[in-house]
């Protein structure tokens, strides 16, 4: 009955020529669906199994992504231009939305973070024009899991970007962080049908890495004890084929499982913070070891 009442919103969605968003379609009978994750799967298996594009049954994913950097402009296909800046996030649009991209000013790189606590720290410190870079550069975040609006903004910038451009990616030093990494580049099981529109095969792991937590006098002993979920999702993503699992990655789990202890991004804040008000901003530890590692980036694609 559920998977009825999906196909029977989305056939009268393409018949008005209306979108609805999966919100929509689950607050259209809470009683039936009973959660929002009910609604998803079945929406991405209906998608799958008439391997079409989710948008092309006129139901989407509500954005969530945001992008920070005034180099680019976002020309959306109904004419609404969506000009970016440099100190907060701009909601990344519906990838069915976007016209095109526009580079305002040379772009020398881009960083997806994975979380948006991170990501609103760069924003308010005006990284993207950090002094200490070799350029201007853009900063995504998808909030932890990525949705497909952002996965397909960092497809675009994949595809559409000169080479030299490095797009690194900010993660937990955990499974759960590598995963993450992972659906940018390789794409997700669940939608492994629209993949090839949505893996971004440029993307590289930045950082962080547990074997550069001593050159910041970080003691290992000090970190995050991994949990039975951890553990289990490592072992899990260790039995991927080498194709979607380069060494370094499989290196990088097998020591979390060695040591038993896991590294967040927040660890570089441990070094002090810097108060703004009633806001906390991450110590200069952070930023000095993006700019050394961004900066490394581009010299290795030059």
């Amino acid at each position: 009955a559920q998977l009825l009442r999906i196909m029977s919103y989305a056939h009268r969605a393409l018949e008005q020529g209306v979108s609805l968003t999966k919100r929509d379609v689950y607050y259209r009978d809470v009683v039936l669906f009973k959660s929002q994750k009910i609604v998803d799967r079945f929406i991405d298996d209906l998608a799958a199994t008439l391997r079409r594009d989710r948008a092309e049954l006129n139901i989407r994913a509500t954005s969530k992504g945001l992008i920070c950097g005034s180099c680019l402009v976002i020309r959306l296909i109904e004419g609404e231009c969506l000009r970016l800046n440099d100190h907060e996030g701009t909601l990344i649009p519906a990838g069915e939305d976007i016209g095109h991209l526009e580079l305002e000013t040379r772009v020398a790189w881009v960083l997806v973070v994975e979380k948006e606590a991170i990501f609103q720290t760069l924003c308010q410190l005006n990284f993207t024009k950090h002094p200490a870079l070799p350029g201007p550069g853009l900063i995504v975040t998808g909030k932890g899991y990525p949705d497909v609006a952002t996965r397909r903004l960092v497809k675009m910038l994949s595809d559409n970007l000169h080479e030299r451009i490095p797009i690194v990616a900010l993660v937990d030093a955990d499974a759960y962080g590598l995963d993450i990494l992972s659906v940018y580049k390789y794409g997700s099981h669940s939608l492994r049908h629209e993949n090839e529109s949505l893996a971004a095969h440029r993307v590289e792991w930045l950082g962080i890495k547990l074997s550069e937590l001593s050159e910041f006098k970080i003691d290992i002993n000090t970190l995050i004890p991994i949990t039975k979920h951890d553990e289990r999702k490592a072992r899990k993503m260790l039995c991927r084929p080498a194709e979607n699992m380069p060494s370094e990655w499989r290196n990088a789990l097998m020591r979390v499982l060695q040591i038993r202890r896991k590294a967040e991004i927040e660890v570089f804040s441990n070094a002090g913070t810097v108060s703004r008000g009633a806001e906390h901003f991450h110590s200069p530890c952070l930023v000095h070891y993006l700019c050394k590692k961004i900066s490394r980036s581009i010299s290795g694609m030059s």
